[in-house]
């Protein structure tokens, strides 16, 4: 019996870890300047706006040899971070802390030795924000790399 439950207990939490996926990530088959320039393009034609862009791989190389690290991250990565007040409102209607996924933010990033290949990423929503916002990510993610 106890062996039921262990198993049992084991398949509710491979489960949950399952259902805990926090972030979409999708490989790209086309150059760093293009998928950015696609994913500018698919959030203004939705007519969002771009609220900051965060140059994360030039922040890593320029602050690395401040703490003592030699290893390169990314060959480039930015952060678009964007807003919809429509969406935002509505998400943060239904519930006030989904304030924590403003601004909205997807990453373009490519690897070192890996080449003709660029990554675009961003967080999933969860709860009933991800019924309203996810649609938006996924919509703009699909233009990309097309």
């Amino acid at each position: 019996m106890y062996r039921i439950i262990a198993l049992l207990c084991l398949g509710l939490t491979t489960a949950t870890a399952h259902a805990e996926e926090w972030m979409v990530k999708k490989k790209l088959a086309v150059s760093f300047d293009d998928a950015k320039e696609s994913v500018v393009m698919a959030i203004e034609n939705r007519g969002l706006v771009i609220n900051y862009t965060s140059h994360i791989a030039d922040m890593l190389a320029r602050t690395g040899s401040d703490i003592g690290a030699t290893r390169q991250i990314f060959d480039k990565a930015e952060i678009v971070e964007f807003c919809s007040a429509k969406l935002s409102r509505k998400m943060m209607e239904v519930d006030p802390h989904n304030i924590v996924l403003c601004p909205f933010a997807i990453s373009i990033y490519t690897l070192p030795g890996e080449k003709n290949t660029t990554w675009l990423a961003y967080r999933l929503p969860k709860g009933e924000a991800a019924k309203l916002v996810a649609p938006l990510f996924k919509e703009i993610a699909a233009e990309v790399g097309q």
